[in-house]
């Protein structure tokens, strides 16, 4: 038996099964509760979900299911989604959302905002579940469901989980706006420090997290500086931010797999400028001299 349902988008989104199938699974559902009724961390709006992931550092985790007419998705709830070992897995690790599509019971443009999403992640099949990270970039999926127990199944999520973002690593707030870094950085008299790196860089990520967990270089930025992780600019519409950070680097296109340090006070300009290419001590001694030099020119001016 195949794992997984077909969808066919029509004029209500889906094809239609026949009455006693779906009399049928009707009484199935109606029998247990779903998961979004037994556990309240499911979300269903996108945008809250990722809204939740980028406060977190956490990847969204998204089941796309069918709940009236997908035998599948019911099993896949029951086998592994509403088991303990999935939801201990989940509850430190992912923003857990739920897209239901079903048969019927959602309003034409909930819909088709749903079906949107479908089509972003290139999901044509039920269940599907995609992980993604906090700026909407696809990680991985795991089309339909095959049997596998609920430790298989996270198991097979867990090597795709990037490594926790900065804002779950340091004690320190992390800003993801340079506009806000600098607003704090006028009260706190603390140069800002950005890294900045190619939106969705997951080898970026992990290289930031790896900094951020170095005693060394968490303590000098904690007590040193406040600290910004935001990224490179990128197509046609760009802000405010966007623009202070590309002349932050001098126009240069920040590369793959790669995080720029950049040291400023105003947003706008540069006092130091490294790439964090090398181990962490090298990093640190870089901001320790910049730091040193910073110091001296302030007490020759006294």
């Amino acid at each position: 038996m195949s794992g997984h349902a077909a969808v066919t988008m029509g004029q209500n989104g889906i094809r239609p099964i026949g009455l006693l199938r779906a009399f049928a699974l009707a009484l199935v559902i109606s029998a247990a509760p779903t998961v979004t009724q037994a556990e309240a961390k499911w979300l269903d709006d996108y945008s809250a979900a990722l809204s939740a992931a980028e406060q977190t550092g956490r990847p969204v985790l998204v089941v796309f299911t069918g709940s009236d007419w997908c035998q599948h998705c019911r099993t896949l709830e029951r086998n592994v989604l509403e088991t303990e070992t999935f939801l201990d897995w989940a509850e430190d690790r992912v923003v857990l959302l739920m897209i239901d599509l079903p048969q019927a019971g959602i309003s034409l443009e909930e819909r088709k905002a749903r079906s949107k999403i479908c089509v972003r992640y290139g999901v044509r099949s039920f269940p599907n579940t995609v992980l993604v990270a906090p700026d909407g970039t696809k990680i991985t999926a795991q089309p339909g469901y095959h049997g596998q127990t609920a430790s298989t199944y996270v198991a097979a999520l867990d090597g795709h989980l990037p490594a926790r973002s900065l804002a779950t690593v340091g004690p320190r707030s992390v800003h993801h706006s340079l506009d806000a870094a600098v607003e704090t950085a006028r009260g706190s008299k603390r140069p800002v420090l950005v890294m900045v790196s190619r939106k969705g860089d997951a080898a970026a990520t992990t290289r930031v997290a790896s900094l951020m967990q170095d005693p060394e270089f968490e303590s000098l930025a904690r007590e040193n500086f406040e600290v910004a992780q935001v990224p490179a600019s990128e197509g046609e519409h760009r802000s405010a931010d966007d623009e202070a950070v590309e002349a932050l680097l001098g126009g240069a296109d920040v590369a793959a797999d790669t995080v720029e340090i950049v040291v400023t006070d105003d947003g706008h300009t540069p006092l130091f400028v490294e790439p964090a290419a090398g181990e962490p001590r090298q990093v640190v001694s870089g901001l320790r001299r910049f730091l040193a030099t910073r110091q001296a020119g302030r007490t020759a001016r006294r």
